[in-house]
């Protein structure tokens, strides 16, 4: 169940990129019912549309998927915080309290928009409480907590997300730089080839089984784009930053 709950959200990334068909509103009835509970579909199509703005990919203002943070914000936060992000920033981190941490930091912002009643988001809520009701009932009917679905199958699935998720993206000069490809993996299908991101980036539209083509027919060319930021598998991230943080929790640009 956590495996399918990580491929639904492969599915629904898909389907904020307009696949497998042309009407959005067919492509959200396809997703609709939260699997993973937590993220409501409407937010994340929102907010990834935003983080698809290549020049401003890795800003902590401006990309809503970025784990930099300020100066100003880190200092200002406790230490047993920090800890927390700079534990984030390995693999093993992002994998057990990662979740954890992007659920706390999410609601807290998502709560500050639903006060103000910003455009759209009290509505995607509405939905997805109701998809997520659903989704409780139908656990329900099968004998199994909500508390333990969400320990044994959301958090996992989350976890497994964050394997493709933790080395996505760093901070460089030439916003081309920014995003990975990770060649092959036995994850690829699970992740809808999401793992050749950088080709991904590039041609946002095109439909996962598209990316691999894409990807080998031009594979030099994609190296030279981003600098090299290229690795085998996910095995050779474990090596590097498996307990080892893959860099600062401040943004390197950002010196304030």
């Amino acid at each position: 169940m956590a495996i399918l709950a990580a491929f639904h959200s492969s599915l629904s990334h898909e389907a904020v990129h307009g696949h497998p068909f042309q009407k959005p509103w067919l492509n959200e009835a396809l997703v609709f019912l939260p699997l993973s509970l937590f993220y409501p579909y409407r937010r994340y199509a929102n907010t990834h549309r935003l983080h698809h703005r290549d020049a401003r990919i890795t800003d902590p203002f401006d990309d809503p998927e970025s784990y930099y943070l300020t100066r100003c914000n880190y200092e200002q936060m406790p230490p047993y915080q920090r800890s927390f992000f700079r534990i984030n920033n390995t693999l093993l981190g992002r994998i057990t309290i990662g979740p954890w941490l992007m659920l706390i930091t999410f609601f807290i912002s998502e709560f500050r928009l639903i006060r103000v009643n910003a455009k759209g988001v009290r509505l995607s809520w509405l939905l997805h409480l109701l998809g997520g009701g659903i989704v409780v009932f139908l656990i329900s009917l099968m004998g199994i907590p909500v508390w333990l679905y969400a320990l044994t199958v959301c958090w996992p699935a989350f976890s497994i997300i964050a394997i493709r998720s933790f080395a996505e993206h760093r901070w460089h000069e030439t916003p081309s730089g920014r995003t990975i490809i990770v060649e092959r993996s036995p994850l690829s299908l699970l992740f809808l080839n999401n793992n050749l991101h950088l080709v991904h980036h590039n041609h946002p539209q095109a439909p996962w089984y598209e990316l691999p083509k894409l990807y080998w027919e031009s594979r030099d060319y994609w190296h030279q784009q981003n600098g090299a930021y290229v690795f085998e598998n996910y095995f050779a991230l474990w090596r590097l930053w498996g307990i080892k943080p893959k860099e600062p929790v401040v943004h390197p640009a950002y010196k304030d």
